[in-house]
């Protein structure tokens, strides 16, 4: 038997439905799915005492967030741009005013995105007690919007910013107030937005954006996340490790893990002996370490998977 990607429910003793929320023009098309892999997910799930997640853009793109590397919708299948580089940030002031100038005119848009199903389902698997640890490779917070606690974010968050100099943090929506007091008159027709918060716009268009520097030393301001060419911090490696190395199952959701960041906990699993299920609608780079893999919508999959 097969159920349409946009499945309903599982016959099981479920009686949780999935999310009627449209997936939304970021998340791509996906086959119908078999009941069968359902069911050995429901197994999966409830067989874990202490499972550790992990979860990636898939998740977000259901909530209206686009991302890189979906077929077909992704950023890198429907434009030539690329993401800003760390080193180009840091060394190139002309390179902040840009990225700043478009995060300012995308901000009020992305930082009101919501969770959706996924993200509610994996809060209530950690109400419940099944989920040990849950780590994102997101920085749109929707996680916490969520209200999930044992979270651990790979990449940092936009929703802080931090001086390079001094090391202080900020929230941005306080930033987001001195771009306003900084750039009364600033005003432009924004283009599409991007999956980490700015939005498309003309690099000529930024040229009399005006960025603050950090209120207490001067220094310069970042999203407190990591850019492309940068390393994640190795104390919070070291602690996801230590998260995997407490757990029983690991569960990919919503992610490609084609960034080495996310895919190392996978070979770690591996080593480990952890077995592995996978939730995404394409191919991972860890498909050959699972044990399972259902291919839909993350919303649709974790809403009628019950934490028993």
């Amino acid at each position: 038997m097969r159920l349409p990607c946009s499945v309903t429910r599982l016959n099981t003793t479920s009686s949780r439905r999935a999310s009627s929320a449209p997936a939304g023009m970021f998340v791509p098309d996906c086959d119908s799915i078999d009941t069968q892999p359902l069911q050995q997910l429901q197994d999966f799930v409830s067989q874990a005492t202490r499972l550790f997640a992990i979860s990636g853009a898939g998740l977000s793109t259901e909530s209206g967030i686009p991302d890189y590397r979906s077929e077909g919708v992704g950023l890198y299948a429907r434009t030539d741009r690329r993401p800003m580089q760390h080193v180009e940030f840091v060394r190139s002031s002309k390179s902040r005013q840009r990225y700043w100038a478009r995060n300012f005119l995308g901000w009020p848009q992305f930082s009101s995105h919501q969770p959706n199903a996924a993200h509610r389902a994996l809060q209530h698997w950690e109400g419940r007690g099944k989920l040990h640890w849950l780590v994102t490779q997101n920085v749109d917070a929707l996680h916490s919007k969520a209200g999930q606690k044992r979270l651990t974010e790979l990449h940092g968050c936009v929703h802080r910013v931090v001086c390079l100099g001094c090391g202080s943090l900020s929230a941005r929506d306080a930033l987001q107030k001195r771009f306003v007091a900084l750039n009364p008159d600033w005003s432009v027709q924004a283009g599409a937005t991007a999956p980490d918060g700015d939005v498309f716009l003309e690099d000529e268009l930024a040229l009399h954006f005006r960025v603050p520097s950090c209120e207490v030393c001067g220094g310069i301001l970042k999203p407190e996340v990591t850019f492309f060419g940068d390393t994640v911090n190795k104390d919070t490696v070291e602690f996801v490790h230590n998260k995997l190395a407490e757990s029983d199952a690991v569960l990919v959701i919503g992610t490609s893990l084609q960034v080495y960041s996310g895919y190392r906990f996978l070979l770690a699993a591996s080593d480990r002996k952890i077995p592995v299920a996978i939730v995404n609608i394409g191919p991972t780079r860890a498909d050959h370490l699972a044990q399972l893999k259902v291919r839909g919508r993350c919303g649709d999959v974790l809403s009628i998977i019950q934490p028993l």
